[in-house]
């Protein structure tokens, strides 16, 4: 099979058209014995020798050779005189040879930037095209249909309602003594809603807290939904939801933390209103990683502050209400809930266990 003589596009380094005829038009060229340069430089000297042998002789018609060197200092002007100018000539043809080869390099020096810089320019587009990787596109896509998924199915929770069986047991409520003789009580002007509505289960209240664990988790969504309709439980849902929200802009997810489990006897008394050394093993988180990055996002954004502030305000409050009605168990499956693992991670940081 034949060799391609000519330099074309399966050259990484000239696939630029420009580059290409640059190319063909500066190639080196074969080394030549004699070139034309040398040939007007030889032609130059011989007639510099028949001019000066001609001179000579009309100058001195008897003179039969030249005078020897030893015979003075005319002699060695004589010699000046003829090969002088004959040096200068190869002198000349000599440069004028050099400079063609330089400018011949340069041009093929410039052919080499050209190229490069085509090559750097494709090489930078190809890097382009590969981020439209069909491939990747379709993995996009997928996330992307997932993520309108889940959207979908919270407002569908937000929206929806379903008749829910009467629960077993619910969060602790304060009800209005009972007037004497059976009579129903009259409500006073100014009764808010929230009096009159059913309170939330012990269960939806630990499910919730947990958050649902995919778009078909029906149950999850369910008791979030029942959770966000209840006032107080609402709060800490919602200030629970931007934390961890934030929390994933770092790398840092709940599911990854094990923490260390804790007595319900402690979480009661931190519902007492107990702090420091007395619970501090609520503080069961022990991911160094996690617990550096959280507390330097806490001193360098104001924004990730107030809200893990107000996250703690929340889940404390609401936590002495849930304390009342709980029994260990209850408090137990609440400890290995999402929004927990979120309380131990910015307690620990914020030194409530300290």
């Amino acid at each position: 099979m034949p060799q391609p003589t000519d330099p074309g596009p399966a050259d990484p380094r000239l696939r630029d058209p420009r580059a290409l005829d640059l190319a063909r038009n500066t190639r080196p060229e074969p080394p030549a014995r004699v070139t034309a340069t040398e040939i007007v430089a030889g032609l130059l000297s011989l007639l510099w020798l028949g001019g000066v042998v001609a001179w000579f002789t009309l100058a001195d018609p008897a003179a039969e050779a030249l005078p020897p060197l030893a015979a003075g200092p005319g002699t060695l002007t004589a010699l000046f005189v003829v090969i002088l100018p004959i040096a200068v000539i190869w002198v000349a043809a000599v440069t004028a040879r050099s400079v063609r080869s330089l400018r011949n390099e340069a041009e093929r020096l410039k052919v080499a930037v050209d190229a490069m810089r085509a090559a750097y320019v494709q090489q930078t587009q190809a890097q382009a095209a590969g981020l439209r990787n069909p491939a990747v596109e379709r993995k996009l896509d997928e996330i992307a249909q997932a993520a309108r998924q889940a959207e979908t199915a919270i407002v569908t929770f937000a929206s929806r309602r379903e008749p829910a069986a009467p629960p077993a047991r619910s969060l602790a409520q304060p009800t209005p003594p009972a007037p004497p003789g059976g009579e129903q009580a009259a409500l006073a002007l100014g009764t808010p809603a929230e009096a009159l509505a059913t309170p939330l289960p012990v269960e939806d209240y630990v499910r919730a807290l947990n958050f649902p664990d995919s778009p078909e988790d029906a149950d999850g969504f369910r008791a979030l939904r029942a959770a966000l309709e209840d006032r107080d439980t609402g709060r800490l849902i919602r200030a629970a939801q931007d934390v961890l929200t934030l929390l994933a802009q770092d790398g840092i997810y709940m599911d990854d933390l094990r923490p260390d489990r804790a007595r319900p006897e402690v979480w009661r008394r931190f519902a007492a209103g107990e702090r420091g050394r007395a619970i501090a093993a609520l503080g069961g988180v022990r991911d160094r990683s996690c617990l550096a990055l959280t507390a330097g996002r806490m001193r360098s954004d104001p924004v990730f502050r107030d809200a893990a502030h107000h996250f703690l305000r929340q889940f404390d409050r609401s936590f002495q209400a849930f304390e009342k009605s709980a029994a260990d168990q209850d408090i137990a499956a609440l400890a290995e809930t999402r929004t927990a693992r979120a309380f131990m991670l910015f307690g620990r940081v914020a030194g409530v266990f300290d």
